[in-house]
């Protein structure tokens, strides 16, 4: 028998809001540590800034994904409870229109009528809601998920910038956290990739040069102003 198929476009949901979490929370939380950085302040405000960054980036990460994600889950309802009108006010409308879609994708007249008129049989909703809307339980907007994983996964690729920055002395540390956040975007990109099922070095080197790019215009902003950014 062959063997079982991973897809991995299962994973989207979640995969989506974790590395973009984590990639800002590195980008950013090390673009703000340098920033401050190059406006010489003691070291206890380097870290008092970077800290707040992971707070309120963690913060409004959450808030961002759950109220973007909690818009399209809304508009999702919308769209099925306008299906379930159109369900009971037009039932043959709606299987010619299904009968449409399935000879539109190679099937003989008789037998897409044939396939609609089962599929609604057994779950007209689903059916209509899968290949009219596109919207399927494998796609279907989870807000709480993706503001947890939103959230979590920023927390932790902030915590990288940040504890460079307590190990490093002040002297070195733009370098220090700018070369540690680098190779950590670098490690990032390959194992998104990886899951997602993408080429890993092409992946690895953007988000590289993405990152060090971000955090060398901060710091030389926080070092031209002599301010923190």
């Amino acid at each position: 028998m062959p063997s079982k198929e991973h897809h991995r476009i299962f994973r989207i949901g979640w995969l989506r809001a974790a590395v973009l979490g984590a990639n800002d929370g590195i980008v950013s939380t090390a673009s703000l540590i340098a920033g401050v950085a190059a406006a010489h302040p003691s070291h206890s405000a380097i870290l008092a800034a970077g800290l707040a960054g992971l707070v309120a980036g963690s913060l409004s990460m959450a808030a961002g994904e759950y109220v973007s994600v909690r818009s399209q889950a809304d508009t999702e309802a919308a769209d099925l409870q306008l299906e379930v009108r159109s369900l009971r006010g037009n039932p043959v409308q709606e299987l010619d229109e299904l009968t449409g879609i399935y000879v539109a994708r190679g099937l003989a007249p008789d037998l897409a009528r044939e396939v609609a008129r089962q599929l609604m049989r057994h779950d007209a909703l689903d059916a209509h809601a899968r290949d009219e809307l596109g919207i399927s339980a494998y796609h279907r907007a989870r807000p709480i998920q993706a503001a947890v994983a939103s959230a979590g996964s920023f927390a932790a690729g902030a915590a990288l910038p940040l504890l460079v920055s307590a190990l490093a002395p002040t002297t070195h540390l733009i370098v220090s956290v700018g070369v540690a956040s680098v190779a950590c975007l670098g490690v990032l990109g390959a194992v998104a990739a990886r899951a997602g099922g993408a080429p890993m070095g092409r992946a690895s080197v953007r988000v590289m040069l993405l990152g060090a790019l971000a955090v060398g215009v901060t710091a030389g902003v926080g070092s031209l102003f002599g301010v923190a950014v």
